[in-house]
């Protein structure tokens, strides 16, 4: 069910997708044509002949038509956890800055048993993994073509209107909000350009259970200075920081001002768990702790949990004589100082061919620094390479190290 609410402030720019395509794809016929072309491999090597079938059978519909099947390609190794998405409708830029489906997920459990209202909705995808999970869920957005596609990918009994995100349309619910973070194809790094502006997002919803989904790069620091005062979540996924999202009011965990969430291992630590953890010279291993780790701010938290320690108290790497569970190492074969032809001998001695090649606090290009090594051997060895010591009195060092997998 999708009601209109007049709102003049913004306009959809034109693009291959306008109401009236969206109304063809979710009619009957459009989705007959839809059918054709899925049936298409529309690879490199055939794309030029499908499109051309394509548009002799279906006219002017062909763009529209090739370009939502491969969208929904896309689509489905994206959100495919969030159940049948084969079917959904979305744009290329709708689908790139849509929450991967396992992340999502993840914010939803920490909004079950409430109503909650996404007011920048766009394709639906929030509002599908909170189904179920939620109370209530209700939609909107300001682009009426995204918001006519979330209406087909959720189903007639979806609750979405038309409405700026920045006038609230809804009362005693928790709000989520997804800001554009790119504009004409280029980056905002400034939140307040975000679409809308976190700092008239933050004003305006002062007061209510609020979750916001940001960059993992943005300032904390400026967040703060915005009058946020809440809990800011890092999460990682397959090894990459997908978001920081910011909880304030009632979904922010009481004492907690960080935390680093890991959805491949379950793990989570916060700011509130202990960090006394040491510096010492290395051990047996070395750890890199996942980037969500390291953006939050929790590496001596994380540290004091797996009874790891520092190399040094301003470098994120982590020393241990044993492996925290499911975590990659670097077992420590040998140290030297970092001297380009000393580290080849070191490299050279042990048959090393395959160079993985880790730096932190060094100015180092790694895959110049790789060339230059000139290894011809047969062992797949990694070399970690970091400064020890206060910067004046520091020391750039290279651990030879065998990697765990």
């Amino acid at each position: 069910m999708v009601l209109q609410r007049d709102d003049h402030r913004g306009q959809t720019l034109l693009s291959l997708f306008d109401l009236d395509a969206v109304r063809y794809l979710r009619s009957e016929s459009g989705a007959a044509a839809l059918a054709v072309v899925a049936e298409l491999e529309l690879s490199d090597a055939t794309r030029i002949t499908d499109v051309s079938a394509v548009r002799a059978r279906f006219g002017d519909r062909a763009a529209v038509l090739v370009e939502t099947t491969l969208l929904r390609r896309k689509a489905q190794q994206k959100l495919g956890a969030l159940g049948d998405v084969a079917g959904w409708l979305c744009t290329d830029e709708a689908l790139q800055q849509a929450t991967a489906a396992p992340v999502a997920l993840h914010r939803a459990a920490r909004l079950a048993g409430r109503v909650v209202h996404d007011v920048t909705c766009s394709i639906g995808t929030e509002l599908a993994a909170l189904r179920g999970v939620a109370t209530r869920v209700i939609g909107s957005d300001i682009d009426p073509v995204r918001l006519a596609m979330a209406g087909h990918n959720l189903g007639e009994h979806a609750y979405l209107c038309r409405a700026d995100a920045l006038h609230p349309v809804s009362r005693d619910a928790a709000v989520v909000v997804d800001p554009a973070r790119r504009g004409g194809g280029r980056r905002r790094f400034d939140p307040r350009d975000y679409q809308p502006a976190l700092d008239q997002v933050l004003q305006r919803y002062r007061g209510r259970d609020l979750a916001v989904k940001c960059a993992p790069g943005i300032d904390f620091d400026q967040v703060g200075r915005l009058g946020f005062d809440g809990e800011v979540e890092v999460t990682s996924y397959r090894g990459s920081v997908r978001e920081a999202c910011l909880w304030w009011g009632g979904l922010a965990e009481a004492g907690v001002r960080r935390r680093a969430t890991i959805l491949d291992r379950a793990e989570q630590i916060t700011s509130a768990d202990a960090e006394d953890c040491r510096v010492r010279p290395v051990g047996r291993w070395i750890v890199d702790p996942d980037g969500a780790v390291v953006r939050a701010g929790l590496v001596r938290h994380y540290a004091t949990r797996h009874r790891l320690w520092q190399l040094d108290p301003d470098i994120a790497y982590l020393s241990g004589d044993r492996l925290p569970p499911g975590v990659r190492g670097f077992e420590v074969l040998e140290q030297v100082a970092f001297d380009e032809r000393q580290l080849r001998r070191a490299l050279s001695a042990r048959d090393c061919g395959a160079l993985e090649i880790l730096v932190r606090g060094v100015a180092v290009d790694p895959d110049a620094l790789r060339r230059r090594m000139r290894l011809r051997g047969g062992e797949p060895l990694s070399v970690v390479i970091t400064r020890i010591g206060a910067r004046a009195g520091g020391a750039a060092v290279a651990y030879v190290c065998r990697p765990s997998r």
